[in-house]
């Protein structure tokens, strides 16, 4: 299996390359260069799994440049660091499907593809005898997940910028709190896209790149991406199991990362009826569902920090597919965002977007009503992005709702204090932080500036 680039100026690479090249060398992102169908017969025995075995059926399909037993080897090595061996289970309340998506080390649906994304870095390193430096951005969970799956490795530095001021407390702690040598943490005065945009200018310097040794973590990396879409399999397999028909998944998302995940599994043969994108007040990905506008406009700070985001750095992917694989229209697009603010598109391309998905967005007063309703109901405390997505299963209950939980409560306990009077019982992997020593780096919006430090520290 060979990858491109969705702006088509980048050489097919193999597995094991793009996950070590991030952002593709042209500024586009990595995407197969087809995508493998799946017979009834291999889904048909993909629903009797375990999660380990059903990521191996999936991620070998996609990864031939790694040998059977070591591919397998990486994937029980990266979920064994799970609270249960199910990694992503599935609940019902009421008539709605939770999957539980945060029972990884930092308690967030990141920990699914950067566990295994840490330890594919440090096969591939270790095999190639090289050293590497990631950089990256988050709104939040991304970054403790992906310094978890890398601290203390062989081979590898992360610097992890976040907004300051602009992810939960215990996002910040998880961050600052780890402080191996191989970690930085950099807090930018500025917003999420701001963190995302230095990082992507980083990356465009292609001397500076390669000079550095620099990789990506975020879900520009298609390896991200492709360890979610074995959970949409899991969801929807252990969905019917327990009497699901008409499946659709509802995907709190302000990247596009894990929805487009989710629309990957369509594409290789999963009967996903729709898939619902839940969003909060940052509602750009909805606004494109719903009537194509495609602006960007002000970042609204709400209860779900962790899509605060008017940039939607995944959504090129999707773009690809929409412009059937079209890289010049994908090219001409992408500079129509960077030019004008927006993206147009014609009356056939959101009529065809529609058919693929539908939409919500929340309120900060919806979302606390939710939690508060759900806590009432079903005594089970929903985090505030998960909040988002029920409240989407909520208002359309016309199918079999799986809702995917994207963190534990207790990682904003803030929120469910206020919407619930309750405070969620927090793990031991969490209230251990507070006594921690911290270590950040606090710097302005500035690339030039960003780009000097990790010069400095690699």
């Amino acid at each position: 299996m060979k990858y491109i680039s969705t702006r088509g100026k980048t050489a097919p690479v193999g597995f094991k390359d793009a996950v070590m090249m991030g952002l593709a060398e042209d500024g586009g992102l990595l995407l197969p260069e087809s995508i493998p169908a799946l017979t009834k017969d291999e889904l048909a025995a993909m629903a009797k799994m375990t999660y380990p075995e059903l990521a191996y059926a999936v991620l070998s399909k996609f990864a031939d440049d790694i040998p059977e037993n070591d591919l397998k080897e990486l994937i029980n090595k990266s979920y064994a660091s799970f609270e249960t061996p199910e990694v992503a289970p599935v609940v019902k309340k009421g008539e709605v499907f939770i999957q539980e998506l945060f029972h990884g080390p930092t308690f967030a649906f990141k920990d699914v593809a950067l566990q295994l994304l840490g330890n594919l870095f440090e096969y591939i390193l270790k095999e190639r005898n090289e050293k590497l430096n990631i950089i990256g951005a988050t709104s939040g969970d991304t970054g403790s997940a992906a310094i978890y799956g890398v601290r203390g490795k062989d081979n590898i530095n992360i610097f992890i910028l976040h907004p300051e001021g602009r992810v939960s407390r215990v996002q910040k702690m998880q961050m600052t709190s780890v402080t191996d040598d191989n970690v930085f943490n950099i807090a930018v005065n500025g917003t999420f896209d701001d963190c995302q945009d230095i990082v992507k200018e980083i990356f465009a310097d292609v001397e500076f790149k390669k000079q550095n040794k620099l990789g990506a973590v975020n879900s520009i990396n298609w390896a991200r991406v492709l360890a979610q879409v074995v959970y949409y399999f899991y969801g929807y397999f252990r969905a019917v199991e327990k009497g699901a028909e008409k499946v659709r998944f509802v995907v709190p998302t302000g990247n596009f990362g894990n929805i487009f995940a989710g629309y990957f599994a369509t594409r290789m043969g999963l009967k996903i009826d729709k898939l619902i994108l839940a969003t909060n007040e940052n509602n750009i990905l909805s606004r494109f569902i719903n009537s194509g506008d495609y602006s960007i406009k002000e970042v609204v700070i709400t209860h779900s920090p962790s899509m605060d985001i008017q940039i939607a750095s995944n959504f090129e992917r999707f773009l690809y597919y929409l412009y059937n694989e079209n890289s010049s229209k994908v090219v001409e697009k992408m500079a129509e965002l960077k030019s004008t603010g927006k993206i147009t598109f014609t009356d056939k391309e959101i009529e065809d977007t529609q058919k693929l998905f539908g939409t919500f967005s929340t309120s900060n007063m919806l979302t606390e009503t939710v939690i508060q309703y759900f806590y009432n109901t079903f005594k089970y405390i929903l985090d505030p992005h998960t909040a988002c997505g029920v409240a989407a299963a909520l208002e359309f209950h016309d199918a079999n709702y799986v809702c995917l939980s994207t963190a534990h409560p207790a990682k904003f306990p803030e929120v469910a204090k206020k919407a619930a009077g309750v405070s969620p019982v927090v793990p031991a992997g969490i209230s251990k932080l507070e006594n921690l020593e911290k270590k950040c780096i606090l710097m302005d919006c500035d690339t030039a500036k960003v780009k000097k430090y990790l010069a400095d520290n690699i």
